[in-house]
């Protein structure tokens, strides 16, 4: 049965550097085309590429909370789940404020920035608001965390090798693949949380969302009424166009930074490839590996001592 085990080669600040890192790359190189999903989702034709940065907040704790440790396939699964659930609970309110930022009319915006939109929605629709949404997203986190972590660790069977040797272009296509079907699925989620978010009554035009209802079950109705089926993917070619270079860049980007700090940690004789250190015991901790250096060191020095 296959398992996913952490890197304890890496210390924890190390881990949250490379995540963020990678997650900041991939943001700023996929921005434009989050903001054509989500205009596309809420049905709103006017708006300029603002909100990626609010999204930069969530990256550090999303990518952090995905360390499951060493468990089996199944108990992988569920931990993503729950894993992702909690995480999105959390961060949630950056996720809405970005939704807000990106549909609003910048010709007479409503909200200057992150903190002003933070500010603005507490104070004229209450906490609450800034939750609104957020029962689709835990609901649709299942079919996507859950299957997302199946169909990659059976990628993994298919390249029939261990995991931290799989090359780049290896990695890239476990994770784009694994991102491009599980999108796919929870899609429908998305869009309604999407115009859920957007949607508020201190706002133009309700916040300017194709369709008027009064919850989600009433959305899901509302979309299907006026677009069909089919309106519930509204926006996912350009979803499915973010989605793969998205994880991908993020995924290869954390690898190579991970590359350079198993090489700072003694680990691998090059950032460029994961050849092993010749006599290093690569399930010693960074700390611990530190320590035997330090004592055969000393040791060294002490027997170059002349005696008397």
């Amino acid at each position: 049965m296959a398992t996913w085990r952490r890197d304890g080669r890496l210390t924890g600040g190390q881990r949250l550097l490379c995540a963020g890192l990678a997650g900041a790359l991939s943001l700023s190189l996929t921005a434009p085309l989050e903001l054509a999903t989500v205009l596309a989702q809420v049905g709103v034709v006017r708006g300029h590429a603002r909100g990626p940065w609010a999204t930069g907040h969530r990256v550090f704790v999303v990518m952090f909370t995905d360390d499951l440790g060493h468990i089996s396939q199944w108990s992988s699964i569920m931990a993503g789940s729950l894993a992702g659930m909690v995480s999105t609970i959390v961060t949630y309110p950056t996720d809405l404020i970005k939704t807000r930022l990106i549909v609003q009319n910048m010709l007479e915006p409503s909200y200057r920035g992150l903190l002003h939109a933070f500010s603005t929605i507490y104070q004229q629709e209450g906490f609450l608001a800034l939750y609104r949404g957020v029962s689709l997203t835990v609901v649709g986190a299942l079919p996507f965390s859950a299957g997302s972590l199946l169909v990659h660790m059976n990628l993994e069977k298919i390249w029939n090798g261990p995991r931290d040797q799989f090359s780049l272009p290896q990695n890239f296509a476990n994770v784009c693949l694994a991102a491009a079907v599980t999108q796919t699925l929870s899609f429908p989620f998305e869009t309604v949380k999407r115009k859920m978010q957007a949607q508020s009554p201190y706002l133009p035009h309700s916040g300017g969302v194709d369709v008027h209802f009064s919850g989600a079950v009433d959305c899901f109705r509302q979309i299907v009424k006026a677009q069909g089926i089919l309106g519930l993917w509204n926006g996912l070619t350009a979803n499915l166009l973010k989605i793969a270079p998205y994880f991908g860049i993020m995924f290869s980007t954390f690898e190579f930074c991970k590359r350079i700090c198993l090489y700072q940690n003694g680990y691998i004789l090059s950032p460029l490839s994961y050849k092993l250190t010749p006599g290093v015991d690569q399930s010693l901790q960074p700390q611990e590996l530190r320590e035997l250096k330090k004592f055969f060191k000393t040791r060294k020095l002490k027997s170059k001592k002349p005696t008397l």
